[in-house]
């Protein structure tokens, strides 16, 4: 009995069933919070992004061009294709930069059925549990560095051409909503965002703002709204390339 409550009141304990994927994740973030407090400063995780929006850079925008430059020969219809190596670095990488541990197993299941955006499940939900740790009592701290905000551009982009591949659109739309109510709800306790979480923030924001006007521009495309009929039209960005722009050349 006394074990037992032991392990109600300290639900985290090993073994016991309070232990969560990513508790040690947001204990080491509470901590570093913490000592930040001591030191009397929330520093912005410059290596972080830089490194975070390069590989979204190289392992997703690159993906269809390293398709082109490797020889197929290389890569066999019976085994996985250089997308497929670059998806997998992708899901690989990113929990190391986000989590900033040593050793991290990363289980993954395809469904054919769901799609790739099953590929991205992983990655909303680190990227949302990063952000709700990025709060700090203090307002004061609460500003991005000047350089740093050089890179909100092609961080925002980047969502951007992630979030108009369609079936990414719903958990965008669904993490963005989440963030938000998150940030209203510390706001009544008193808790503002860091600099990494307004990073973050900004972001989101920013892709939102893409993705608003890209549907707008192409809002009365007949041909696009042809091919993406359904309640939500994200049109993706290679199929007005290959309808508007390669057919004219």
């Amino acid at each position: 009995m006394e074990a037992a409550a032991r392990r109600r009141q300290h639900p985290g304990a090993a073994g016991g069933p309070g232990l969560q994927p990513g508790s040690s994740f947001l204990q080491a973030r509470h901590s570093s919070v913490k000592a930040d407090k001591a030191a009397g400063t929330a520093p912005f995780h410059l290596d972080l992004w830089f490194y975070f929006t390069l590989q979204n850079w190289v392992l997703d925008f690159g993906r269809p061009i390293a398709m082109l430059v490797f020889p197929l020969e290389w890569f066999p219809l019976n085994k996985p294709s250089v997308g497929d190596y670059f998806h997998m670095a992708y899901n690989i990488i990113t929990p190391f930069l986000l989590l900033k541990i040593d050793s991290f197993e990363l289980l993954y299941y395809y469904d054919e059925y769901l799609g790739h955006s099953m590929w991205y499940i992983p990655f909303f939900l680190i990227l949302f549990m990063y952000f709700s740790g990025c709060f700090t009592p203090t307002k004061a701290e609460s500003s991005v560095p000047g350089a740093a905000l050089l890179l909100v551009g092609p961080s925002g982009l980047y969502y951007w051409y992630l979030v108009t591949e369609g079936q990414i659109f719903i958990l965008f739309i669904f993490t963005s909503f989440a963030m938000l109510a998150l940030v209203l709800h510390q706001k009544r306790k008193r808790l503002f965002l860091d600099s990494n979480g307004l990073f973050l923030f900004y972001s989101f924001a920013l892709t939102l703002l893409l993705v608003a006007l890209w549907v707008a521009w192409l809002w009365n495309d007949p041909v696009l709204r042809k091919k993406y009929p359904g309640v939500i039209y994200v049109p993706e960005p290679w199929a007005f390339y290959t309808l508007h722009v390669s057919s004219r050349h």
